[in-house]
């Protein structure tokens, strides 16, 4: 997709997060404590965090202070916001070096995280990729079915077993599959389950094991589905999804619903997690890589 096509896609999603970043009202404004405290409110309420905030407050601060709020202001923004989104670790997804490529995706009931898999499978395969789906949220009966929806949607194969069955030895399967068909991706689905549910989570980690086993080196990809409107919130649900299986990177859903875009900010801030997409629609095409310039200069009107 071109840039300038990519720009516009991330600004119609990211609107309501805008609506907070329109530096461009306060043109003309004297940087003192008054404007300091309106833009740290802004800040706080994007759910960019109190450590990104205050670090972001005090920089302009020291390069503005009784100046007059002007263009020159906004690309210093611009440019503090991109720094804060540097990340020395590629976007991209890891691909292993023997097929094949073994994505584990958790997340929280609600997150999106279904049909953030149908997205990331549609556009794997548009890359030429072979798909296939591991359906192993055996607990929910709907849910396996609603993954057989998506898969059937994007002419992937699925594996899934029984309601109620164990969720390792739908893994067990799927892999077994991935490897005797030689697929490039397996994308591991898993049940929605709160952080605070401790029998859950270790149910993750003996999935994760289960992968480890059968195919060396795998998963290459966790990857934790984050609900945006969720801010603060997801971030204490990242923590201690990182915490029992090693999440290494984030999916950011719903950010097109929420004022809350900031949260990409404090994820990588907070957590040290690597955001490698974002949901900023409900089309299949909506699921789109991260890319902090794009990001930032969407967020300003």
């Amino acid at each position: 997709m071109a840039i300038s096509g990519l720009l516009e896609r991330f600004k119609k999603g990211l609107a309501r997060t805008a609506q907070l970043f329109n530096v461009r009202s306060w043109f003309g404004r004297k940087v003192d404590q008054s404007f300091l405290d309106d833009l740290e409110s802004r800040l706080i309420r994007a759910d960019v965090g109190v450590a990104a905030t205050s670090r972001l407050i005090d920089r302009v601060r020291e390069q503005f202070a009784d100046k007059t709020a002007d263009e020159e202001l906004l690309t210093f923004v611009k440019g503090e916001l991109k720094g804060l989104l540097e990340d020395p670790r590629p976007g991209t997804l890891a691909v292993a070096s023997k097929r094949p490529s073994v994505y584990l995706i958790a997340g929280v009931n609600g997150s999106g995280k279904t049909t953030s898999i149908a997205k990331l499978a549609q556009r794997l395969k548009d890359q030429g990729n072979t798909i296939l789906l591991g359906a192993c949220d055996t607990f929910r009966a709907a849910a396996a079915d609603q993954l057989a929806v998506w898969a059937d949607r994007a002419g992937c194969e699925i594996v899934r077993g029984s309601a109620g069955a164990d969720p390792a030895s739908v893994a067990h399967d799927a892999c077994q599959r991935a490897l005797a068909r030689g697929v490039d991706v397996l994308i591991v689905d898993t049940a929605g389950r709160l952080h605070t549910q401790s029998h859950l989570m270790r149910e993750l980690e003996k999935i994760r094991a289960v992968i480890q086993r059968l195919i060396p080196g795998a998963p290459h990809e966790v990857l934790l589905v984050i609900d945006a409107t969720n801010g603060q919130n997801a971030i204490r649900q990242a923590e201690t999804f990182t915490k029992s299986i090693g999440c290494t990177g984030a999916i950011l859903t719903k950010l097109d619903g929420t004022a809350k875009g900031g949260v990409v900010v404090a994820v990588l801030q907070t957590i040290n997690l690597p955001v490698k997409f974002i949901g900023i629609g409900e089309g299949i095409e909506d699921l789109q890589p991260f890319d902090a310039d794009t990001f930032v200069e969407s967020l300003f009107v």
